[in-house]
């Protein structure tokens, strides 16, 4: 006998918007019903999570005082790529140099949350929710970012790849959680249809409404899974699963779907012990490095003309000491750095005052100063990307300060 809890996880497709405000009720189409050849805007966001050390990611190879601080860890001079003479990136990072090149990749450096809480588990939640120190927040500011349509909208509007709803897109605006489109089945249509009848029947209107757009989005995926895909000619994404996730976005934007704002993470920078190996450019933090630029240059080339309408921004929840520790890692630190790349960026160029790493510079005698709110970053990508200019509601109680990232 199919359950409707085993429905749903058979279906690959997370059960959305349950609890949230029934405003949803008219928003759903097929993706036959979208106005021909309007493409639309998407913002990529991808979150680092366990707070990557931007020291050496974004190296800071012209201060002296960076080697002081890292002698065993601190990337090499010679080795680094170099980007303006002063910053260069770590050499895993040596995929991303031709978007650097072609000024589509924009740095902004000494970036993050004004909280100083040092808890992974604050730390995200407030990055997530787009409101640092509080707690009470529910939605995620991504959710909040999506412009206001009137009408139709696509149930795929909003995706976040993984099995689980990432807390950024929780909200009132519809948004889906997919673990795998190539995974994505209804394991017994007698059971999809008698199920479809009973949320139908439903007294309870904004179950009802959440039933309704889900089981629009479980269509329209199956429709987009009878399409084969193929990546551009020569591009091969990674087999990793952070890379896997890119390739599934990129897929739902080629699809034409209506896919607006999407959401995937990648994690183990949580780098206290053993961050290097043998050497500097080795090790734990090289390896993930390197695959975290592999995809992101996949994804970049993969995608080719259309990235003319998609943006992608990456961050994380801190960043880490200034000075290594005695297991040749770090600790947690502040501030940090994030990347923005494709539409629109005004690239080959880094945003953002870099404070410097003498001990009274240092954010508490031990971290990068903080310099630039992430919210900076992530507003203007949001008003002048996605053309959504109700900052306020997005960020609350705070006003993002444009940097010029984009035209």
């Amino acid at each position: 006998m199919t359950t409707r809890r085993g429905f749903l996880k058979g279906s690959a497709l997370a059960l959305f918007g349950v609890g949230a405000a029934p405003a949803w009720l008219s928003r759903s189409v097929y993706a036959s019903e979208l106005t021909p050849g309007k493409r639309k805007k998407v913002l990529v966001a991808v979150f680092q999570r366990g707070a990557v050390d931007g020291l050496n990611v974004i190296v800071p190879y012209g201060e002296k005082r960076y080697y002081d601080l890292r002698p065993s860890i601190g990337i090499p001079a010679n080795s680094v790529v170099d980007l303006n003479g002063f910053f260069g990136l770590h050499p895993a990072l040596a995929p991303l140099k031709p978007m650097w090149d072609s000024h589509s990749l924009a740095i902004v450096d000494a970036v993050g949350s004004p909280d100083p809480t040092r808890s992974h588990f604050d730390a995200q939640d407030y990055m997530e929710s787009g409101t640092p120190g509080l707690k009470a927040t529910r939605e995620g500011w991504l959710n909040r970012a999506l412009p206001l349509e009137a009408g139709k909208v696509s149930p795929v509007r909003a995706v976040s790849v993984g099995s689980n709803l990432a807390r950024t897109l929780r909200g009132p605006n519809s948004a889906i959680a997919v673990s795998n489109l190539n995974d994505f089945q209804i394991q017994n249509a007698v059971g999809a249809s008698t199920f479809e009848s009973m949320y139908e029947q439903s007294l309870d209107t904004t179950l009802h409404g959440a039933a309704h757009e889900t089981f629009d989005a479980m269509k329209m995926l199956q429709t987009i899974q009878k399409q084969p895909y193929a990546p551009a000619a020569d591009v091969k994404y990674p087999k990793s699963k952070f890379s896997q996730s890119l390739q599934q976005i990129a897929r739902l934007i080629k699809a034409e779907v209506g896919l607006e704002v999407a959401f995937t993470d990648i994690g183990g920078w949580d780098t206290h012990v053993n961050q290097v190996g043998a050497q500097p450019v080795q090790g734990q933090m090289a390896n993930i490095l390197g695959d975290f630029a592999e995809s992101l240059a996949a994804f970049y080339r993969d995608l080719g003309d259309r990235m003319a309408d998609v943006t992608v921004v990456t961050m994380s929840e801190f960043g880490r000491t200034a000075k290594e520790n005695g297991n040749r890692g770090t600790d947690h630190g502040h501030a940090n750095y994030m990347l923005a790349f494709g539409g629109g960026v005004h690239g080959g160029k880094i945003y953002g005052e870099w404070p410097g790493l003498a001990e009274e510079q240092l954010y508490e005698g031990r971290d990068l100063a903080l310099t630039t709110d992430f919210r900076d970053v992530l507003g203007e990508l949001v008003a002048r990307h996605l053309g959504n200019r109700n900052l306020n509601a997005v960020f609350p109680g705070y006003k993002p300060k444009m940097l010029g990232l984009l035209g």
